[in-house]
């Protein structure tokens, strides 16, 4: 199935993501800083960085607590498609547990703020939308060797009407 480690060893490199993920959280925080800031005239695209990004509004599972995540994404029609990777680490990100616990959701996609809800993308179409995702964002394929056989779940932002 595609989105799992099966072949290839991780490479040397990804190892340092476990220790710069603090960093990496202090990078997203600003991100989301800016991109909010600036009605998403910065932060929607990364130098450097293929596809898009959005801002994923979330709340605990746990905690009840709202959240922001800033992710890219790909469109799928009226669909938004946002790949729960976390870099490739072994565990799911805390975002998509309390997509799954709280699925009515709001994103932020350039200026314009929508509501969703949010579902993991059925196995019929996995195959078409790991592509696609793959396809904006090479990286992809190097976290679906990092995290270890996880499957990385993809998720379906449906327009709340």
């Amino acid at each position: 199935m595609t989105g799992t480690a099966q072949t290839r060893p991780t490479p040397r490199y990804l190892d340092i993501g476990d220790k710069v993920w603090p960093l990496t959280r202090r990078f997203m925080g600003a991100h989301t800083f800016l991109y909010r800031r600036t009605g998403g005239r910065l932060g929607h695209t990364v130098p450097g960085v293929q596809g898009k990004m959005l801002l994923l509004d979330h709340v605990g599972a746990k905690s009840g607590v709202k959240r922001t995540s800033p992710l890219l994404y790909v469109r799928d029609g009226e669909d938004i498609v946002i790949v729960a990777s976390k870099g490739g680490f072994p565990k799911n990100p805390a975002w998509f547990h309390n997509l799954k616990a709280n699925p009515d959701t709001s994103v932020q996609v350039g200026s314009h703020r929508l509501d969703f809800r949010a579902r993991v993308a059925k196995p019929e179409e996995r195959d078409r939308l790991w592509a696609m995702a793959v396809k904006a964002y090479h990286g992809y394929e190097d976290y679906a060797v990092r995290s270890k056989g996880r499957e990385i779940p993809l998720v379906v932002l449906e327009p709340r009407r």
